[in-house]
């Protein structure tokens, strides 16, 4: 597997997003321990969840203690493995998400983080959406002590503007490692934010990369130039969708999200996809 660097630590160049194993319409809990091993298998080493991938009210954490379990059964294997979650989101059962960047809140949150992870310290904790009510310094500031307090390793947020991020990475100190914001052959509008993040090493990591659950599957039938690459290649729309993105810049670490081995198991060769540059600039063009 083709390696990237996050914050100083070398991880897959593809991750594995843990959404879909733990809200709604996801699979049973063998299943999905399954695709978290067969990302394992297939060299992933970056994880991606968040303590708001939930269905119900009162299962907070679903999706992070979901992942504690599947690297624990899996061995020493998953040593190299590094969890990246977040908080700052809520899901009151009803289907809705709300927001909460109060300090206090996110400090508290971040420790339940850890209980249901395991270990000494989170290894990437980011701040999952902003909350317009609360200040975003003082959010960021949370992370800021989280840093300092060592209960996280390395710190990120999820879901900002340049301007964020700049405030962001002077409020840390310049310790922001990571920037996750949606970015798919669909969803383009954080080109400026990818850009961004490449002119200053911060790693970019595109969420819904494949363009979402509900539309992955059709990604070849709604954006053409890429099954007609895929079809050169011999795989694919989905692995050319990635490899697309990862030529975009050396920062960028997708984390398209799966709930079948299969689905990781095929995101995962996108690291060795070689795409010409002629290929990179039509698919570009072509969107």
């Amino acid at each position: 597997m083709q390696q990237r660097t996050l914050g100083g630590t070398s991880v897959s160049a593809v991750g594995l997003g843990g959404m879909p194993m733990s809200i709604e319409g996801r699979p049973d809990e063998d299943r999905s321990i399954r695709t978290i091993h067969a990302a394992l298998e297939a060299g992933v080493t970056l994880i991606d969840t968040a303590d708001a991938y939930h269905r119900d009210a009162d299962e907070v954490g679903h999706n992070e203690s979901l992942i504690a379990k599947a690297l624990s059964s899996f061995g020493s294997g998953a040593t190299d493995v590094l969890v990246a979650t977040k908080g700052g989101h809520l899901r009151p059962g009803d289907g809705s998400w709300t927001q909460n960047g109060h300090p206090d809140y996110l400090k508290e949150a971040a420790k339940a983080s850890l209980a249901r992870l395991g270990g000494d310290a989170i290894d990437l904790y980011q701040f999952h959406r902003p909350d317009t009510e609360v200040p975003y310094e003082d959010s960021i500031g949370a992370l800021k002590d989280l840093l300092d307090d060592g209960v996280i390793r390395m710190a990120g947020i999820s879901n900002a503007t340049v301007d964020q991020i700049r405030k962001a990475n002077q409020i840390l100190d310049g310790r922001l490692v990571s920037v996750q914001n949606q970015f798919s052959p669909a969803f383009r509008s954080s080109e400026d934010e990818l850009r961004y993040c490449g002119e200053n090493g911060i790693a970019f990591l595109p969420w819904s990369p494949l363009g979402g659950i509900q539309k992955a599957g059709g990604l070849g039938e709604t954006f053409a130039p890429f099954q007609e690459a895929a079809d050169k290649h011999g795989v694919s729309p989905q692995q050319v969708c990635l490899a697309w993105e990862l030529a975009l810049s050396p920062t960028v670490i997708p984390i398209p999200g799966a709930s079948r081995p299969e689905s990781i198991t095929d995101s995962a060769k996108a690291a060795e996809l070689q795409l010409s540059d002629e290929e990179i600039q039509a698919l570009s063009a072509a969107l």
